[in-house]
């Protein structure tokens, strides 16, 4: 059996592009990989965030469209993203938090201290401490090294029918199942990062599509071999896969389960150096060559954006 290695990467829906480079570069340090467009809505954004070459399982990215109305968390999505930070940086967060005068709170799932907090379009969001050694290049602002966060801990899922959530990612994508606990499962895959998946057992309210919700959580194929193994199991049991199409930086195809949740299947290649070196990542609009024509076009519609340091990290 073949098995997932974990998160390739996670897509959510916000309102304001700036703002959500403000807050998930400014405040939490993360590196804007790519600026490119959704290719299925050229005139909204595609960014993508993650570590310092976007490694899988390091990845979040964001339809930023102003006119989205808001969305409502719950069942059929993606309920809470976790990041992994370094042994003992928990109070660093809590105070980097504090002064950018964002509420958490702090608890306790199977063993590990989280800090949960909302983004500005209300995603929630979860940092986890673990023990495990990182290879998270640079820093931003006033974020040191040792201190940035390292990509996905893992997400947890609000499933319209949790068993069959349980069973897609158990029995189909080869996750381990670790055991219940206070009203979530869990389950974990081989990857370093990315590597754990909760499903809440309790009822939720239904999902609602908009600003501050997830649109899928994507998972990892070794390649574009194996991608097309995995289209041809979901068709044998019946998931109704799509086919498999271009993303430009990798090749993914998208499926429900049973659940209602939006699962994607993403090759770890091309990867995002494919159209610009690595030290320049996500500084130019970079477009795929079938929208090039319509640069300038593009450039007009989509409001101007850019990575800065924001003044509370300002010396």
């Amino acid at each position: 059996m073949q098995k997932i290695a974990g998160i390739h990467h996670i897509t959510a829906m916000v309102n304001d592009a700036q703002r959500t480079i403000d807050f998930y570069a400014g405040v939490l340090g993360l590196r804007l990989v790519k600026k490119t467009i959704n290719f299925d809505r050229p005139e909204v954004y595609h960014l993508y965030f993650g570590n310092g070459s976007g490694d899988p399982g390091t990845v979040i990215t964001f339809f930023p469209w102003a006119k989205q109305p808001k969305g409502r968390i719950g069942t059929g999505q993606v309920g809470s993203i976790s990041f992994v930070i370094p042994a003992g940086s928990t109070e660093f967060w809590k105070n980097r938090l504090q002064k950018f005068g964002v509420k958490f709170f702090s608890s306790v799932r199977f063993d590990e201290k989280h800090i949960a907090f909302q983004d500005p379009d209300g995603l929630e969001l979860e940092l986890v401490e673990r023990e495990e050694e990182f290879s998270h290049s640079g820093s931003f602002g006033g974020i040191p090294s040792d201190k940035a966060v390292q990509g996905f801990s893992g997400a947890m899922l609000i499933s319209v029918q949790p068993h069959k959530t349980a069973e897609a990612l158990e029995n189909i994508l080869g996750f381990e199942c670790l055991g219940q606990e206070e009203g979530f499962l869990r389950f974990k895959s081989e990857a370093s990062v990315g590597n754990t998946v909760d499903i809440k057992l309790t009822p939720s309210v239904r999902g609602l599509m908009g600003a501050g919700t997830v649109h899928h959580i994507a998972w990892r194929a070794r390649d574009e071999e194996e991608l097309h193994k995995w289209r041809a199991v979901l068709e044998e049991r019946n998931f109704y896969p799509t086919e498999i199409r271009d993303r430009h930086y990798f090749k993914a195809l998208y499926f429900h389960e049973g659940g209602g949740i939006l699962f994607e299947i993403a090759t770890d290649p091309l990867g995002f150096a494919v159209d610009e070196p690595i030290e320049k990542l996500g500084q130019k609009l970079m477009l795929p060559s079938w929208l090039e024509s319509k640069r300038q076009e593009l450039e007009k519609t989509l409001p101007p954006v850019e990575v800065r340091v924001l003044e509370g990290d300002q010396k």
